[in-house]
């Protein structure tokens, strides 16, 4: 095995890793909000509002899988349907006030635990990792990748 070979598979352990990790710790920051209802509520806060299509689109998800995953979100109370103002056909989704706040509250806590996480990395490792998981999320065409 090359040396880039041996990289990559370094690569593939520790982001499995990072995911389960991340994964585990989202009970903690908030039990009733999964890892993937955090990401989905994160998405919408952050485009204003979408179709789940979009979301299913956006994350390369099943449809099935991100209406299950609406379907909660709405029934705790944390987004809503709105009709498009363009195209009363469709309907949007949007964080409500509840879903606003939790949304809030876990992103403190994920921030905080990053912070203690990466304390003591000089701040040169700090911004060069960064740099790289941009470059690694957006892929070689400039998409989201696997």
């Amino acid at each position: 095995m090359t040396t880039a070979e041996t990289a990559v598979e370094t690569i593939q352990r520790e982001m499995t890793v990072f995911a389960r990790r991340a994964r585990a710790s989202a009970g903690r920051m908030h039990p009733e909000l999964s890892l993937v209802s955090y990401t989905l509520l994160s998405h919408l806060e952050e485009c204003g509002g979408c179709r789940a299509t979009d979301l299913a689109a956006h994350y390369a998800l099943d449809k099935s899988t991100v209406s299950r995953q609406v379907a909660a979100l709405e029934l705790s109370g944390l987004i809503e349907r709105r009709l498009d103002a363009e195209d009363h056909r469709v309907q949007v989704l949007h964080l409500t006030e509840a879903g606003q706040e939790i949304l809030a509250q876990v992103t403190r806590s994920r921030r905080a635990a990053f912070r203690e996480r990466l304390a003591h990395w000089p701040e040169e490792d700090l911004i060069r990792f960064a740099a790289y998981l941009e470059r690694y999320n957006a892929g070689p065409s400039g998409t989201e990748s696997g």
